[in-house]
């Protein structure tokens, strides 16, 4: 089952928003082109209250449609990953081409926090591989 999850501030395919969809207990985020000081505010903000909602134990960010990664995205990503970590989600980055590898490398970006995978289902994999246990001080019911 997915779903898409406009946020609270504006609806899916709006200029300057970023949809974010559900498939099961994980987001996934596509990343098209540049993303701009307010477009990144909106979508911290709407995935953490889509992640708080939706009891989502993953976030997997698609950026295979990005070209160019500077230091903003890559401060962006960062604090992503240490958002939904302390909402008890895990972020997996998919879709980074050489070039963008090569870039954080040399702006010296380790995204702590972000785990990585060469395909969305590969980051599917680790997310059910990695899931938490517990989630906001509450046990998870696990099939037995």
């Amino acid at each position: 089952m997915s779903q898409a999850f406009p946020g609270p501030h504006g609806a899916a395919g709006v200029a300057g928003h970023v949809p974010v969809l559900r498939l099961g207990e994980v987001l996934l985020v596509t990343l098209q082109g540049d993303l701009h000081d307010s477009t990144a505010q909106q979508l911290q903000e709407d995935l953490a209250e889509t992640i708080v909602r939706s009891g989502a134990t993953g976030v997997i960010i698609d950026i295979s449609g990005v070209e160019i990664v500077d230091s903003f995205l890559g401060r962006v990503l960062a604090e992503i990953a240490g958002q939904t970590g302390l909402l008890a989600a895990r972020t997996v980055l998919v879709g980074m081409r050489p070039a963008v590898a090569i870039t954080l490398v040399e702006l010296g970006l380790t995204l702590p926090g972000v785990h990585t995978a060469l395909s969305t289902e590969v980051a599917m994999e680790l997310l059910r591989q990695q899931a938490p246990s517990s989630r906001f001080g509450g046990l998870r019911q696990e099939n037995q």
